[in-house]
């Protein structure tokens, strides 16, 4: 059998992975690559292999860089089934037709063609098949397969694929995304004790996160310093996990009279709908979070929240006085609201932008952190003397500590371990660590990348 890489190797975006066996062609993931102009050219290029003889696709979740050419693969010819858990299918919806129209708008401002069109995302929906974790299942006459919790949104998964060839069955496993454990409102992570072959990401492949549970004292403070000023404070989140993870630890916060009460604003249509979705999956939730629902508790509802669906809604925003919080899309301030509150307030020095998740290279929120002092937006120049800060507790990725504890349970069986999802420094530096302290060979794959495994 064949495993390809053809996309999300040696970068952080554009998942998708190829395993072809005897009897069966199938992907992991059909992402779209996201962040440099060169980046998301490549979504507009033909795949290096026909959809219409894939049979299957295994989506490890929601996020854009997971399932955003899943209407292109249906565009070109794909008729298979898309297997995901029940959250992961709703959510995907959402983000795809939210995508769609973002690509329309910018295909038009270039003058060429969008790469998918509605319907195609509508009809993608045609093929889904919700897929609950635990259970394997027979996919094919020599693959069959099994889903575990992740811990990186709700609904992500690991894909366990089972190929009988030459009287044997050969394990592979996808990490998928793996979360930044302990995370609020997600169950802990599964961690495989055997495979022959593993695909790990390596997003923080090369760092080290601050301790989770000293996250919210983190976020206390700078709420606490920015209202102390008079300030605004801004918080650039992607619309699913993050955005609901903050108004989990908000609604603490709130509730027991930590941080005052000011106006905060969700300022995003599609992370309100996400949201929305949350309250319909609490089966999903660990135990805590599903407790507090049990209860009567809105885990996120909370004086002063206010959302803001409409543009009407999000200009009437500048209109409220500071002290403030803004949580808008997207989450690395390439396009949607967020970049308007930019615009607005990043040239004073009382208000704050806090980056809480992974900035690709290029993107505006990279340029940010990296401390650029003067940057375009919306046709605008703009003189950046708000203050920048990053939390990278609330990131939603593992980081090398963790990566490296999801390995360790496998090292003994492992033949081989691609590492893809990083930047090239970060994928080299984990996948040397690998190799010292496990003694596994540990490869970083380049684009379309075959292995006979």
């Amino acid at each position: 059998m064949k495993l390809t890489f053809c996309g999300g190797a040696q970068s952080v975006t554009g998942a998708c992975y190829l395993l072809e066996t005897e009897h069966t062609k199938l992907l992991v993931d059909c992402g779209m690559f996201q962040g440099s102009r060169f980046a998301e050219s490549l979504n507009y290029d033909p795949f290096p292999f026909d959809p219409k003889t894939v049979q299957a696709v295994f989506i490890t979740h929601a996020h854009i860089d997971h399932v955003g050419r899943l209407p292109k693969l249906y565009r070109d010819g794909f008729r298979g089934v898309i297997y995901a858990t029940e959250p992961t299918i709703d959510f995907a919806r959402e983000m795809l037709f939210d995508s769609e129209r973002v690509i329309k708008h910018e295909a038009r401002w270039e003058g060429i063609e969008p790469f998918y069109s509605a319907q195609d995302v509508a009809h993608v929906f045609s093929l889904t098949k919700p897929t609950p974790y635990g259970v394997m299942t027979e996919l094919s006459q020599d693959v069959s397969y099994r889903l575990y919790e992740a811990e990186h949104i709700l609904g992500s998964a690991m894909v366990e694929l089972f190929v009988k060839q030459n009287g044997a069955t050969t394990k592979i496993v996808f990490s998928g995304d793996l979360g930044n454990s302990p995370a609020p409102l997600l169950r802990d992570m599964h961690k495989e004790k055997e495979a022959d072959f593993a695909v790990i990401e390596s997003t923080y492949g090369n760092k080290l996160h601050e301790v989770t549970r000293a996250r919210k004292d983190t976020l206390e403070d700078i709420i606490e310093e920015t209202i102390a000023k008079g300030g605004t404070l801004m918080i650039p989140s992607f619309a699913a996990e993050r955005t609901q993870e903050l108004l989990y630890e908000l609604n603490e916060l709130v509730e027991h009279g930590r941080i005052p009460r000011v106006p905060v604003f969700i300022d995003s249509p599609l992370a309100i709908k996400i949201t929305q979705l949350y309250k319909k999956h609490v089966s999903f939730y660990d135990s805590e979070a599903a407790t507090l629902v049990k209860s009567g508790d809105e885990i996120f509802n909370f004086p002063g929240l206010k959302f803001t669906p409409t543009v009407e809604d999000s200009k009437a925003i500048n209109a409220v006085p500071p002290p403030k919080i803004i949580l808008a899309g997207s989450g690395m301030s390439q396009g949607g609201r967020i970049v308007y509150h930019e615009k607005l307030y990043l040239s004073d020095p009382k208000n704050t932008l806090l980056i809480i998740g992974y900035q690709v290279k290029g993107s505006l929120g990279r340029r940010l952190l990296d401390g650029e002092q003067t940057v375009k937006i919306a046709g605008a120049q703009v003189q950046v003397r708000a203050r920048v800060i990053q939390i990278s507790g609330y990131s939603a990725h593992a980081d090398q500590k963790k990566l490296m504890e999801w390995i360790e349970p496998m090292r003994l069986s492992l033949k081989k371990l691609f590492v893809v999802q990083g930047e090239e420094e970060s994928a080299q530096v984990l996948a040397q660590k690998v190799k010292d302290e496990f003694a596994v060979d540990a490869v970083v794959p380049r684009a379309n990348d075959s292995f006979e495994l």
